[in-house]
């Protein structure tokens, strides 16, 4: 082989494909299937994925599909990154939360976290936490200048950061050596409880706060801005970021008016953003995040050195689900793979058990391990940006970002993140996003692995001790899993007072070719209504016997479309002679609706109908409290 051939690239023996070249391709899948006749475009267009904040993914991005400009880590707008070197000298910061309120058994926890991998620690003080007064015994042991130190205090941040500042002191720290996050969120705490008649006090010791972190303590920053309570209420990712925004803006006019510097004030924020199972909009949110706050920092004069944004994410509570939890580790997993790869500065993974209550050892061992594996294993930590250059995170994280900043505007527009919250634009903002998810995770078009899909009635429940209940009258929390979870709650009550869960009959006809896909769809919804399906199969002249043996009050005809024209009319009669409440059909009735009605078929159930009405009418019909 001559040195000039070794110089060849592989692809040279291969032809250019372009991209009309691709939509033949596409056309013949789409036809053979038939989805669509559509040709060109329109058949690519047939592909795309719409998604919140009017964000349409196509199924193909290339070059030619391009975004604002990136720049380099560690340089204005930020995109890929704060700092040139990214995490590849010590990874990100590894932040557990802790919740208990005894502050002996919180520095047990603390403390064996911190042996085991976690590199700071979040403590929630005061209301629903440990009492300000315990902090030292919640931290006895723990070495402060080498653990930064996270509060969570509500509207007690001004005595509990006192109360740490001085820990620092009496530990021998020096105050210009600690690195710490005082956690002091005024307009985030609005935004949890509703209250204001405290706001503008509360302002004011926050900015005193901050002006004593800038001369005593510049490791320290004094303030959070939150953006969790806009996600946990249902908000979309570009209403996150552009609740953020707009709280962050609020906190630089206050610190700035009370004598700040502009970098000084900007020095002093780290915001808070949640990571969720959906890996790349959490990978372009963490982005674009950075690339907003960049251009306010520019706006109001902060200098390049102090306008990188300090990003602390957490793996989100609204996907989190308290049936069959143990799938909640694979949602965190990819949740704080997100996390590490959009380039957050520390990154809390909740345990698996969060949503049940306080987290035991091995909840908390699995989730510091997460991000064990993430770092040391998988090495996440070594690449800057990793996502950086690809056609559709570049795409997805300028499209992000243009809905944040017009979101932002929004909130501006209405008088500030304050006004927002008193006069509830935002709320109402928040309440319309996730009304229309909903609408989703009812009709299963964003389904629940463990709750609405592939749902387990059998599963030991796992128990955990209460969580301390969090502050609230301010905008609500949502879950995906709140529909499907009042339904389950209603047939556990069933089985506690009967015995038994609320049955259904699935009533298969024809050849077992014919019914079993059926069959199992309708198996499928049923027990994500904590409905236990009993499968049989029947013809006309044995459906009666089989219902009236099957302890079952419901029933659904399972068979092919082909089939249901030969046998479901004198199936479902039947069914309602031998006593059926309710009479469902699996699969769309087309036209023969009117047929099938009248042999006493009541209700279709298909992929896209809308399961939690189903399920809830199904339990109402059986009196199912």
């Amino acid at each position: 082989m001559t040195a000039e051939s070794t110089e060849l690239p592989l692809a040279a023996a291969f032809p250019d494909a372009d991209r009309e070249q691709w939509q033949r391709l596409v056309e013949g899948v789409l036809r053979k299937s038939g989805v669509t006749q559509a040709t060109g475009a329109a058949a690519e267009d047939a592909l795309a994925t719409d998604l919140q904040d009017g964000i349409r993914i196509r199924p193909l991005y290339t070059a030619e599909d391009g975004a604002a400009p990136v720049g380099h880590p560690g340089f204005p707008p930020f995109v890929r990154g704060g700092s040139p070197e990214g995490t590849t000298v010590a990874g990100w910061d590894v932040r557990q939360r802790h919740v208990q309120t005894d502050p002996r058994r919180a520095n047990e926890a603390v403390l064996a976290d911190l042996e085991n991998g976690t590199t700071s620690v979040w403590l929630t003080v005061g209301d629903g936490g440990v009492p300000v007064a315990g902090l030292a015994e919640a931290l006895k042991g723990v070495y402060l200048d080498l653990a930064p130190v996270v509060l969570d205090a509500g509207a007690d941040f001004a005595p509990a950061a006192e109360e740490l500042l001085r820990l620092y002191t009496a530990s021998g720290v020096a105050l210009s050596e600690a690195v710490a996050s005082l956690g002091a969120d005024p307009l985030g705490l609005l935004a949890r409880t509703g209250d204001d008649s405290k706001l503008r006090v509360q302002l004011e010791a926050a900015a005193r706060l901050a002006g004593r972190c800038v001369a005593e303590a510049p490791g320290v920053r004094a303030l959070t801005v939150d953006a969790l309570p806009y996600h946990e209420a249902g908000g979309s990712a570009a209403e996150e970021l552009g609740a953020s925004l707009a709280t962050g803006v609020a906190y630089l006019r206050q610190l700035t008016g009370a004598g700040l510097g502009v970098d000084d004030a900007c020095r002093q924020l780290e915001f808070r953003y949640a990571a969720t199972a959906d890996q790349f909009l959490t990978i372009a949110k963490l982005r674009a995040a950075r690339r907003l706050w960049a251009r306010v920092a520019e706006v109001c004069g902060v200098s390049p050195e102090a306008s990188a944004q300090r990003q602390h994410a957490v793996t989100s509570t609204v996907m989190m689900t308290r049936r069959d939890p143990w799938v909640n580790m694979l949602r965190t997993t990819v949740a704080g793979l997100s996390a590490g790869v959009g380039g957050a500065d520390a990154v809390t993974v909740l345990p698996f058990d969060a949503a049940l209550g306080v987290s035991d050892a091995f909840a908390r061992r699995i989730a510091r391990n997460t991000q064990s594996v993430l770092l040391e294993e998988s090495h996440l930590s070594k690449v800057i940006d990793p996502a950086g250059g690809s056609w559709y995170v570049e795409h997805l994280t300028d499209e992000l970002a243009r809905a944040a900043w017009a979101f932002f505007q929004d909130i501006e527009g209405a008088g500030g993140q304050a006004s927002a919250l008193r006069s509830g634009m935002l709320a109402d903002r928040l309440a319309a996003t996730w009304a229309r998810r909903s609408e989703d995770l009812a009709r299963r078009r964003e389904p629940i692995t463990g709750v609405s899909e592939f749902p387990h009635l059998a599963e030991a429940p796992v128990d955990r001790e209460p969580a301390p209940a969090p502050v609230g009258g301010g905008l609500p929390r949502v879950r995906r899993d709140d529909a499907y979870e009042r339904l389950r709650s209603r047939s556990d009550a069933h089985l506690a007072a009967s015995g038994d869960r609320p049955k259904v009959l699935l009533a298969g006809f024809g050849p077992v070719a014919a019914h079993t896909a059926r069959v199992a769809f309708a198996a499928n919804l049923f027990q994500a209504g904590g409905i236990e399906p009993v499968q049989e199969t029947v013809d006309a002249e044995s459906a009666a016997g089989v219902f009236a043996g099957s302890g079952a009050r419901i029933a659904v005809l399972c068979s092919s479309d082909a089939v249901y024209g030969e046998q479901a009319a004198a199936v479902a009669a039947a069914l309602k002679s031998a006593g059926a409440l309710r009479v469902y059909l699996a699969g769309k009735p087309g036209e023969r609706r009117e047929e099938f009605e009248a042999a006493g078929v009541d209700s279709f159930v298909f992929a896209g109908c809308d399961a939690v009405e189903v399920l809830s009418s199904a339990l109402d019909v059986m009196e199912v409290a």
